[in-house]
């Protein structure tokens, strides 16, 4: 199943989240330029992870959403924390013109990694923000890195946060395996839904062996797991994951 509700009015498709009232669909972490980064370190990586990204979003996100009528880029568009290099302004230029395609409104949240997004952004006639809200599902939006004002919270529902690259490992006592995932808990009394990364380079960050990375995500083991393979699969409560 490639498609799943995983709180009401909300659902999962692949790596991307769906607001089907307001038509809106959500991603996060591509850390576009990733590739060249590495390789400007001397490791060799073949530059797989924009191609990649366009393809899932072709095959698997779009057949199902149809044409949103809102993007969003909850962070971390591109890899450099500093000034874009050639191969970071060529992609994300590239994904925001694919993105256009749809005629769709595309909101740029500004990620960690994002500091230098700006002309990037302006070149397509876009802004980067710090938070987006969704007014008709009370969706606040924001990257993860830091906790957002309390005023920017109270109206919420629900707040949709990535910076985490969560996946999780799953063993059946001989081998184990790795997979993305969403993640579902709470922050403040509010629903939190951690996104995964759509970065196809790595799988991202083990919430089952390592801590976690947003100062939002704590009490982990009582996050509810969502594993993206060739579907999403509710895999339960986190605690009982580990534990089971």
């Amino acid at each position: 199943m490639n498609r799943i509700e995983i709180l009401k009015g909300v659902e999962a498709i692949d790596l991307c989240l769906w607001m089907p009232e307001s038509k809106a669909m959500a991603m996060s972490d591509l850390h576009l330029g990733y590739e060249g980064m590495m390789n400007s370190q001397g490791v060799l990586l073949p530059r797989t992870n924009y191609p990649e990204i366009r393809k899932r979003l072709e095959e698997k996100v779009f057949p199902r959403t149809g044409r949103p009528e809102k993007i969003i880029i909850n962070g971390d568009l591109k890899q450099r924390f500093g000034k874009a290099s050639d191969q970071e302004w060529k992609e994300v230029l590239d994904m925001l013109q694919f993105l256009s395609l749809y005629r769709a409104e595309i909101i740029i949240i500004k990620g960690n990694h994002d500091r230098a997004l700006g002309p990037v952004a302006m070149w397509q006639g876009m802004k980067v923000v710090e938070d987006y809200f969704l007014e008709k599902e009370k969706v606040l939006f924001v990257h993860g890195d830091k906790i957002p004002a309390a005023e920017k919270i109270a109206g919420a529902k629900t707040i949709v946060i990535g910076h985490e690259h969560p996946c999780v490992a799953v063993s059946d006592g001989v081998k184990r395996e790795t997979y993305k995932c969403f993640l579902t808990g709470k922050f403040r009394r509010k629903n939190l839904i951690v996104l995964p990364s759509m970065c196809q380079v790595h799988l991202g960050h083990d919430v089952t062996r390592e801590g976690t990375l947003s100062p939002m995500v704590k009490n982990i083991g009582n996050f509810r797991v969502f594993a993206v393979e060739d579907g999403i699969y509710d895999m339960g409560g986190l605690r009982d994951l580990v534990t089971g």
